[in-house]
C-alpha cells in the first residue's frame, strides 16, 4: 500500500462526510497489534476532548495541513502548546504517556500519521477531563 495523495484524499473525503469530522485509516492488522499505526484525517470543528493515555506515549506526524497541540495540567489549565505544520518546518509532536492533551485542527484536509503502543485501549473514566 502506498501512502500517497490519492489515499490522503480518500480518507479526507470520508472525514468530511463523517458526523465527527474525522476518519481513521488503520495501518495495523488488528486492535490487538502491539503498535497502533494509522492515518487520521481531521477537519476543523472536530471535537477531541482533553484526554491522556496512561500506559502509552503517542506520536503525531502531520502529513498535510496544520494542528495546534495543547498540553494541560490536572486542572485543565493549558501549560504548553505547539503549532505543528510542515509549512513552518514543524512536522510532528511526541506526547509522553500520561500527558493530558488535545488538538485543534486549523486547516481543512489535515491528515496526521499517528502511532501509539497497542493493544488499543478505550479511554477510561479518569482519562478524559
Amino acid at each position: 500500500m502506498l501512502i500517497d495523495n490519492n489515499l490522503l484524499d480518500q480518507v479526507t473525503e470520508q472525514a468530511k462526510e463523517s458526523e465527527r469530522l474525522r476518519m481513521n485509516h488503520n495501518l495495523h492488522d488488528s486492535l490487538d497489534a502491539k503498535a497502533q499505526r494509522l492515518l487520521n484525517a481531521l477537519e476543523p470543528g472536530t471535537v477531541l476532548p482533553i484526554h491522556r493515555h496512561r500506559h502509552t506515549a503517542e506520536t503525531y506526524i502531520v502529513l498535510r495541513g496544520s494542528i495546534n497541540v495543547i498540553f494541560y495540567n490536572d486542572n485543565k489549565t493549558p501549560v504548553e502548546q505547539h503549532l505543528v505544520t510542515p509549512e513552518h518546518g514543524v512536522y510532528g509532536v511526541h506526547i509522553p504517556a500520561g500527558q493530558w492533551h488535545n488538538l485543534e485542527v486549523l486547516e481543512s484536509g489535515t491528515v496526521i500519521f499517528e502511532v501509539k503502543d497497542g493493544p488499543y485501549e478505550k479511554l477510561g473514566k479518569g482519562d478524559v477531563l
